[in-house]
């Protein structure tokens, strides 16, 4: 990508690093950036007590976003603009967040849907130290939305569904309001994979995962019916980057160096889970025709050949792919050596029954399981060992 152009300012006289700045990522905008911007800088001129800068990302628009944006950055101090070559909201805050000289960076919609009084409880735990980041929510109770059924059941749904597979505590992860310290943006920018619209989310399970406080801000919020935003393409993305998420957790990923403190038990369950159930129905579909021991076999190939084939796309082939084969080589061994077990213990003490049989195989399961944890386990701390040089 080429590097992003950068409107000239007007003239200041070497500005200290301010406290905030506020990105503005914005398409196809003209009918609204220079008013919603110019409203938002008298705001923070008159009422806010902190520093601030705000930050006009244009992704690549086709009509006169780009010239208003440049214009009104070289008209109004505390207001710059940058122009990216492709879209993407989350490329938008990457790039600003990452070359941010500011303690609290932060961003929201230019349609100005949250009510700027929000702004100073939303960063005020940041600057004082309390909190890590922090979100506008339109689900805890103190919020007032004004929005369609259609928005406001689709936002209940997916949110729902985050807490569900990635046991998540925030309410809301895409309200388009958000801060986060500049040295928490930096460790966790080379963490977060996805450009769209993904990213929040992707933002915040990062950020729980790795043990970072966040707060929560209620906000008044009305719904700007002008909305780009593509409902149904945006849900499809989400789910996608929700399903790249599960694995790559699952896998080891997206822990920060220094917060980095082994195997994610829970998202190696799910994992697990999903894995244990494909195995048995194959099983179950192979009993008859190979037996017990045949079936168990071919079950277990299909779906550790599915497992590594899956890890290494999520991990968009940056992991070695010999390494993810030889480590699902290791885990399949291992699960056919306790089931073949746990079938022949079931045998010779004279069960023969197919629900004796799957009784069997899913106890085993269960230890191997166990088994391949604890390896991984050890096989992480050996690393990490082999990375720190001896003690």
């Amino acid at each position: 990508m080429a590097s992003p152009q950068v409107a000239p300012a007007q003239d200041e006289a070497a500005p200290a690093a301010p406290a905030i700045e506020i990105v503005v990522p914005v398409y196809n905008e003209q009918d609204q950036v220079v008013t919603n911007v110019s409203r938002l800088r008298d705001w923070l001129d008159r009422c806010f007590p902190f520093t601030a800068v705000v930050t006009v990302v244009d992704n690549a628009s086709t009509d006169q976003t780009w010239g208003l944006a440049q214009r009104l950055a070289q008209s109004r101090a505390g207001v710059h603009a940058v122009h990216l070559d492709r879209k993407g909201r989350g490329l938008a805050l990457r790039t600003a967040w990452a070359s941010s000289p500011a303690q609290v960076v932060a961003y929201m919609d230019v349609d100005l849907a949250t009510g700027l009084d929000a702004l100073l409880p939303l960063v005020a735990p940041l600057l004082s130290g309390h909190s890590d980041l922090a979100i506008g929510t339109r689900l805890a109770r103190g919020a007032t939305v004004v929005r369609g059924t259609q928005r406001e059941a689709t936002s209940r749904l997916y949110n729902l569904l985050v807490h569900v597979t990635m046991r998540s505590g925030f309410s809301d992860a895409q309200c388009g309001f958000k801060a986060l310290r500049a040295d928490v943006a930096r460790a966790l920018l080379p963490l977060v994979e996805d450009d769209g619209w993904f990213f929040d989310t992707e933002l915040l399970v990062l950020a729980e995962r790795n043990g970072l406080r966040i707060h929560e801000v209620p906000v008044d919020w009305v719904d700007d019916p002008r909305s780009s935003v593509h409902v149904v393409r945006t849900a499809v993305s989400d789910m996608a980057g929700l399903l790249r998420m599960l694995v790559g957790l699952a896998a080891g990923r997206g822990r920060a160096e220094v917060a980095n403190r082994g195997v994610d038990l829970r998202s190696y369950t799910r994992l697990g889970v999903f894995s244990t159930v494909a195995w048995l129905i194959i099983f179950l579909s192979l009993r008859a025709p190979l037996g017990p021991y045949a079936a168990n076999a071919a079950s277990l190939l299909v779906c550790t050949l599915g497992s590594v084939a899956f890890q290494w796309r999520a991990a968009a082939h940056n992991r070695d792919l010999a390494t993810t084969a030889n480590v699902g080589a290791i885990g399949l061994a291992v699960s056919l050596a306790f089931t073949s077990l746990g079938l022949a213990l079931v045998t010779a003490a004279g069960y023969r029954s197919e629900l004796a049989e799957v009784v069997g195989l899913l106890i085993a399961t269960a230890f191997a399981a166990l088994a391949r944890l604890l390896a991984a386990q050890a096989w992480l701390l050996h690393r990490q060992g082999t990375a720190r040089g001896p003690r």
